[in-house]
């Protein structure tokens, strides 16, 4: 009897991952600017929020974000993707972590440690575009593995 419970149990387990598809989160929805994420890593999901809506249309403006490490980052960059209509419209990426350069808290933290960020955010943009469309961001290590990704959905009906 144990012994079917347990192959019972393990072959939920396996169809569960093998189907798994991330929630959609809401980071904030005001007014007539709403923001939500996906992440779009098959194996792991993470935590993001801000503040408030409002905040993303300043220059700076506070995050917080969590995740336990799948993969160590010696080195790291970032690529992120404005889509409109599922067309790639710009694209932006940087090196984040580099040996002697860097620019973020976290770099050097090693496989299985706790990630988590709390604090400013500056896009470089001076104000949210109108309508809706997804910036798709994506995190990679020196090995080309993905740290972390996701797809934000921004529907923005506001001018600010």
């Amino acid at each position: 009897m144990k012994t079917s419970n347990a192959l019972v149990l393990i072959l939920v387990l396996l169809s569960i991952s093998a189907s798994t598809e991330w929630p959609t989160h809401t980071v904030c929805k005001e007014d007539n600017l709403e923001i939500h994420y996906k992440s779009c890593d098959p194996q792991q999901d993470f935590a993001f929020s801000i503040d408030r809506c409002s905040d993303v249309a300043t220059h700076t403006f506070n995050i917080r974000a969590a995740m336990v490490l799948r993969h160590s980052i010696k080195e790291l960059y970032v690529k992120v993707d404005l889509i409109i209509g599922g067309k790639t419209v710009l694209s932006y990426s940087d090196t984040l972590c580099e040996p002697g350069h860097s620019q973020l808290i976290f770099c050097g933290k090693k496989k299985g440690e706790h990630l988590y960020y709390e604090g400013p955010v500056t896009l470089g943009i001076k104000e949210i575009p109108q309508g809706e469309y997804t910036v798709s961001a994506r995190l990679t290590n020196e090995d080309h593995v993905t740290v972390a990704c996701a797809d934000f959905t921004v529907k923005n009906y506001l001018d600010y």
